[in-house]
């Protein structure tokens, strides 16, 4: 079996979990090329695991502020390159096209009849029971249009009776048995100097903020961070607490190594409002709506404490399911990863 696995780009999460489900593939000798897009071919960073992999521009959304910026977005989307891409990408000589809502692959496999499964966060959306916030129409039509497929298999911190299996995330990773006393902040879609700026005020409390527009430096009680693997990993693993937006790979390690989080969820963003809905209802994480100094010192007043999740080897388990080509089939896999999860419930509908 050759497999095309297509990754959005935009965030890094996506390419987190690319990089373990690269990492089995390659244990399992499959034959897997990988292509990314929603960033720029230059901005991507630590990608050896994925060998030659291919770039396409695809489409994403822009931000300015910490906001959905709709009139950016629509400057910056290229239409007919889309178009071409989707056209001339050559599928001839694949059998399954994987997508972690990467539009490209995701249409290029439905127009060529390929059998397409999307393996993602973003396929969690849209069953009754999972949490949904500042969806309408317009949303709801984008969700399921983006990067469409023939199956799914959502990811999410909780099963909601639905075909989702729990997060993608290295189990090897574990927190730090004397943890330091840094906070890890990793907003990238909101403004690097007022973050920087918003930080100072808090004094006697050190934060190591992470951003790809930051240079390595420090700032007061602030320690600049240009984003990479290594180090931020490093902080991560022994840091006493996580500012994030509210997308999903970050919280889900956090959750997996007990770290307590502080999320501001992206305005008009429903995927990040939606997991901003489900940490409030999980009760797993805290979660601001504006990023203030007030909500941040009221956070590290309290500093909730979590027990660790520990998340088994979802991305072993997808791979094998994948390999067997039983695609339509999820629900045996589904109810032994929630069996083999932490706090996993009691009993789970089953699913298929």
């Amino acid at each position: 079996m050759k497999i095309l696995y297509g990754v959005q780009g935009t965030g890094n999460g996506h390419i987190a979990r690319a990089r373990m489900m690269a990492k089995h593939f390659q244990t399992r000798s499959a034959d897997v090329q990988f292509l990314f897009s929603g960033r720029d071919a230059s901005a991507y960073f630590d990608m050896e695991v994925f060998g030659d992999y291919e770039h396409r521009q695809g489409l994403t959304f822009a931000t300015t502020n910490g906001k959905i910026d709709t009139l950016k977005t629509l400057r910056e989307a290229r239409p007919l390159q889309f178009i071409r891409d989707v056209k001339h990408l050559d599928l001839s000589g694949y059998d399954l096209i994987v997508t972690d809502f990467e539009p490209v692959t995701a249409w290029a496999g439905r127009i060529h009849k390929k059998p397409v499964v999307g393996v993602g966060h973003q396929y969690a959306f849209g069953y009754p029971d999972v949490p949904e916030e500042g969806v309408d129409f317009i949303n709801s039509t984008i969700m399921r249009n983006f990067a469409p497929t023939r199956y799914r298999l959502g990811l999410h911190w909780h099963h909601f009776n639905a075909p989702i299996v729990p997060p993608i995330i290295n189990p090897d990773e574990k927190p730090a048995k004397t943890p330091g006393q840094h906070i890890v902040v990793y907003l990238p879609f909101e403004n690097q100097l007022r973050v920087t700026q918003t930080l100072q005020q808090l004094e006697g409390y050190e934060f190591r903020q992470y951003s790809p527009d930051l240079s390595d430096g420090s700032d007061g009680n602030v320690q600049l961070r240009k984003t990479n693997l290594h180090g931020f990993k490093a902080d991560l693993c022994s840091a006493a607490g996580v500012i994030c937006n509210a997308g999903f790979e970050l919280i889900s390690e956090c959750l997996h190594m007990g770290i307590p989080a502080l999320a501001k969820p992206v305005a008009g963003q429903s995927e990040q409002l939606g997991n901003a809905a489900a940490l409030r209802q999980l009760g797993c994480a805290s979660v601001m709506e504006d990023f203030s100094v007030a909500a941040i010192r009221d956070w590290l007043a309290s500093q909730p404490q979590h027990s660790p999740r520990h998340y088994p080897d979802v991305a072993a388990a997808i791979c094998d399911w994948l390999l067997k080509g039983q695609w339509h089939d999820s629900a045996g896999l589904v109810e032994s990863l929630w069996q083999r999860t932490d706090r996993a419930p009691l009993t789970l509908a089953k699913t298929g």
